[in-house]
């Protein structure tokens, strides 16, 4: 996926940008990029690749370079960022978190109107020059943002350094985030909240669907109102959220305990302990704990020196490989025990293979799992949360298939929890790997403990429902 922060300051920017930027890695493996804007010198940008680092040691020792006032950043799992574009609406750098689902019918209508592409991205259009070649079409940057929402399928938040401070623009459905904080002579924009408080920034504002905002060190200005209709991610409080964040208001942390709180008090398996699969299957397993009224034990842990994160890798072995390495079990922990693990989702299932083995390799006498969200039936077409090339890399379509002969055979009754398919799909996946047994939270429940109404939050992964 990716995320972005932004800041704009009455002094030298340069300390905030670079921690605040970083504290974004959790959404990104690929590249990082700064630029910042000083009067009288102009843009300076740097971008790296990240797949063999971390950000922190790829930037460090080159931030004496950087200078001004203002300045944008980005982690993303997709291509080189930022771009830096001279026009008619005068000069810019953009980053952006985006999912371009059309690019290639966009590419054709910009090479046939004369524009080319200087940004190569692994060979192919970069996605954010694309997106800086539809804003410059505009008569201004809000005529030209809105081009962008308008011609796009799939989703576009972004940043734009300009001359005169930075323009913040939402995704048209508000389906990824981003939070303006405020300090004493200064505002930041950014995709995580968590990248704020370190920084002395606090929350000043939620921007809305479709909002465009200028900042500038004194103060906000409002470039374009936010719609009304809302579809935000809901697998940002399941799986890509830091637990410290918020979006709309809602915490990532209390949204996992609560719905593990609430699968706990409902749940009638009879088990020692509730264990989380680190990290954020931790919240939802302290919730079930308490709910259900059983201790919370650390059975396995991950080992957070080396290790990344496994979802993001674009080579399946090194996903199966990192999955594997990072997270050690204990025995002691273990040995002759009904253990309920939880975790925040199943997606190809290779993780949950190869967790389970080693579990009752370590003595557990039951394993029983528990995930946080409803199975996930369709592929998402609004971000890029998984490197999955088809519908068929998840487990659930593999299940269909071997019961239909057919993956895309009768998905709504798949989805639908309790109907006689989805209880034998669930039955099979935890055969598959061993189980005990397998629950899955319930869309209802999910929804509940996010706590916006359902028609504001995107489901699509789980029940295939579109704004579209």
């Amino acid at each position: 996926m990716g995320g972005f922060f932004g800041t704009v300051s009455k002094t030298e920017c340069v300390t905030d940008l670079f921690y605040g930027t970083d504290y974004n890695s959790h959404l990104g493996t690929k590249r990082g990029g700064l630029a910042t804007y000083a009067k009288g010198e102009g843009f300076m940008r740097s971008i790296h690749n990240l797949e063999n680092s971390y950000f922190r040691t790829k930037f460090e020792l080159e931030l004496p370079k950087f200078k001004g006032n203002s300045g944008i950043g980005i982690i993303s799992d997709t291509d080189p960022q930022p771009i830096v574009i001279n026009s008619h609406l005068g000069k810019f750098a953009i980053v952006t978190v985006a999912k371009i689902q059309n690019i290639s019918e966009l590419e054709r209508d910009l090479l046939a109107a004369n524009m080319h592409f200087s940004e190569m991205s692994l060979g192919k259009t970069n996605p954010t020059e694309l997106i800086a070649l539809l804003i410059v079409q505009g008569k201004d940057f809000v005529d030209g943002i809105e081009n962008v929402f308008n011609k796009i399928k799939g989703s576009c938040s972004m940043l734009l350094l300009t001359e005169d401070g930075i323009i913040v623009a939402r995704d048209k459905w508000g389906r990824t985030p981003i939070v303006i904080g405020k300090k004493e002579g200064a505002y930041a924009a950014t995709s995580e909240s968590s990248s704020l408080p370190n920084l002395d920034y606090e929350i000043e504002k939620y921007v809305g669907p479709g909002e465009i905002i200028r900042l500038r060190a004194d103060g906000m200005e409002q470039m374009r109102k936010p719609n009304e209709g809302m579809q935000i991610c809901s697998f940002l409080w399941v799986y890509y959220g830091f637990p410290v964040s918020c979006y709309e208001g809602r915490n990532v942390e209390e949204v996992r305990f609560m719905s593990g709180y609430k699968m706990g008090q409902k749940d009638n398996s009879e088990v020692d302990c509730a264990c989380g699969i680190p990290d954020s299957g931790v919240g939802m397993a302290l919730g079930y704990a308490e709910g259900k009224g059983i201790p919370y034990h650390r059975a396995i842990t991950k080992y957070t020196p080396t290790w990344p994160r496994s979802f993001t890798p674009a080579n399946q072995e090194m996903r199966s490989l990192v999955a594997k390495m990072k997270l050690i079990p204990n025995r002691a922990m273990l040995e002759g025990k009904r253990v309920l693990f939880c975790d925040d989702s199943i997606v190809r299932g290779t993780q949950l293979r190869d967790n389970v083995k080693i579990l009752y390799d370590y003595g557990a006498k039951e394993v029983h799992m528990r995930i946080a969200c409803p199975p996930l039936i369709y592929s998402c077409p609004f971000l890029g949360f998984t490197a999955s090339k088809g519908d068929l890399e998840l487990i659930t379509r593999r299940m269909i298939k071997e019961i239909e002969g057919d993956e895309n055979k009768d998905l709504e009754k798949y989805a639908a929890t309790d109907s006689p398919q989805y209880q034998k799909m669930v039955q099979m996946i935890a055969d598959r790997f061993g189980l005990t047994s397998l629950k899955f939270n319930t869309l209802e429940t999910l929804i509940e403990a996010i706590g916006l109404p359902k028609c504001k939050v995107c489901t699509h992964c789980f029940d295939g429902s579109s704004c579209f």
